[in-house]
């Protein structure tokens, strides 16, 4: 039994009529409720009150003149009702007078107990600190060692900061550990964005492929946990209507539900969401625990991929500073050094190159021509052709743009991009006369990308060349002045290579594809 509840008229021609129950009060005027009104305010079937695990609750059934606790007209969701409650159906006035075992939204449960708070029910939650939490690491919340299978996980959890460069493989590895030790049907990992600590979705895993396609978290849920910055236990939203009712809860079909917050001793970072399925034990005491363990022991490695991807947006911001300096000299060929760095993404990834040196040609191809800026202005901004000694002149470029690369230690990988862009497969290039393969391979694909944006670009003294004969070009020099693999993958990509588009804004948060608009002129 759940208790009982004294519901009491106090309209003042039945301030005597009393209704009590252990199970639930129906309202309205079907003979076969509870409480049946002659009233034609009220509907057939009005409202419902009803006990559950976690106390008792008022609902509407969808009433034509609705149904108001203490004042506020309910929608769709239940609420839980306390002593000296005024609920109104209709124009008829109610009182709560008494609730036996479930007053202020607590039952009990054998020794755990379930609470009713701010509309949400949760099993039990966890806000201990965490320093706390990662000494729970080790041991269960009974202080009793773990079990093997349950520290490996961690163990391994602890191993992938240590190995993983990447933010997204980092949080994906974090999840898929979490949903294989919690026995979870899926999970998601939501971190806070500035400037408003907005949670983003940025991971989500499934177990279950019948689940994979439907809603991976509840933001309720999670933006509970994470704005009191503490983990929660959800074992059965069924017991909760109105979580029950929630979108994201039926659409993803969840059942039981933990929210566990990232976080380390300076911030909050986010949450780890895990849910279970109606088929599925619910989760426990043990679970929630395990979890918070989990999330304190990562929680360090999240906020250090963090920085370093912050890091790495000012490193790209900086390139991009560096490449704009050019523009400032040269303003004949505006929009070079974006398209030279779109053509060069685009046929890096036709030649299938790894993510570390695509990584690294997005930071050089910006900065190929960075060494202009030692170049007289009188050579480098003449309106006509050069002289043979003034173009002599115009390819210390590749050599003073890699003496400027040398003073910034953590450019030293896109050096020789910039001092070889403009070597031959034939070895008739310079500055080193390098032959074939002895060409750096991210020189070789930055050549074909910047002599294609040369010949397709209108200069003072000459028209563009149409892209289709720029094409045939990069074929008939295939071998000769460039690498046959890039020629090749080049000629491939025809219909992505659009000399008119344009290039676009660069977008440091998401690392994108194209930088911004600089203007240099090529030699």
């Amino acid at each position: 039994m759940k208790g009982s509840i004294r519901l009491r008229m106090i309209d003042a021609d039945n301030a005597e009529k009393v209704w009590e129950s252990a199970t639930r009060l129906r309202i309205g005027r079907q003979d076969c409720l509870e409480i049946v009104l002659d009233e034609g305010s009220v509907s057939r079937q009005h409202a419902e009150i009803y006990a559950t695990s976690h106390g008792w609750r008022v609902r509407d059934l969808r009433s034509t003149n609705g149904t108001t606790l203490n004042g506020k007209r309910l929608g769709v969701a239940d609420w839980p009702l306390t002593v000296h409650d005024i609920v109104k159906c209709g124009n008829v006035t109610f009182v709560v007078d008494d609730i036996q075992n479930g007053q202020n939204g607590v039952a009990r449960k054998g020794k755990e107990e379930v609470v009713a708070d701010d509309q949400l029910v949760v099993e039990a939650t966890s806000s201990c600190k965490w320093e706390d939490a990662l000494n729970n690491v080790a041991f269960d919340r009974n202080r009793c060692p773990r079990p093997g299978e349950q520290l490996l996980v961690l163990l391994r959890a602890g191993h992938h900061l240590g190995h993983i460069d990447s933010q997204k493989e980092l949080l994906d590895s974090i999840l898929n550990d979490a949903v294989s030790a919690l026995d979870a049907q899926r999970g998601a990992i939501v971190l806070a964005e500035a400037p408003n600590d907005t949670l983003q979705l940025r991971a989500l895993a499934s177990a279950d492929r019948a689940v994979a396609c439907r809603p991976g978290y509840s933001q309720s849920l999670a933006q509970r946990s994470f704005s009191r910055g503490e983990s929660i236990l959800c074992r059965s939203v069924a017991e909760d209507p109105e979580l029950a009712m929630a979108r994201s809860i039926a659409d993803g079909a969840m059942a039981s539900v933990i929210c566990v917050l990232l976080r380390t001793p300076r911030r909050k970072l986010g949450v780890l969401h895990l849910d279970r399925g109606p088929f599925q034990k619910p989760f426990s005491r043990d679970d929630l625990h395990l979890a918070d363990a989990l999330a304190a022991n990562v929680s360090a490695g999240i906020e250090t991929a963090q920085l370093l991807q912050r890091q790495q947006e000012l490193f790209l911001s900086t390139i991009t500073i560096l490449a704009q300096a050019i523009d400032l000299r040269d303003d004949y060929t505006g929009g070079h050094t974006a398209r030279v760095t779109r053509y060069a993404e685009l046929l890096a990834r036709q030649m299938n190159i790894d993510a570390d040196d695509l990584r690294w040609l997005r930071f050089g191809t910006p900065l190929h021509d960075i060494g202009k800026i030692g170049i007289d202005d009188a050579i480098l901004r003449k309106p006509g052709a050069l002289t043979a000694e003034e173009y002599k002149v115009m390819q210390t470029h590749t050599v003073k743009g890699a003496e400027i690369l040398a003073t910034i230690p953590d450019l030293k990988p896109v050096i020789p991009l910039v001092r070889s862009h403009h070597e031959r497969w034939d070895g008739r290039g310079y500055p080193d006369a390098l032959v074939g393969d002895a060409i750096p391979r991210l020189a070789r694909i930055v050549a074909v990308a910047d002599t294609f944006d040369a010949m397709t670009s209108d200069r003072p003294y000459r028209k563009g060349m149409p892209a289709e004969v720029a094409f045939a070009e990069v074929e008939k020099q295939s071998g000769k002045q460039f690498d046959p693999e890039c020629a090749e993958a080049f000629l491939a990509i025809q219909e992505q290579v659009s000399p008119e588009q344009d290039p676009g804004i660069v977008n440091f948060a998401t690392l994108a594809q194209s930088l911004s608009p600089v203007g240099c002129r090529s030699a």
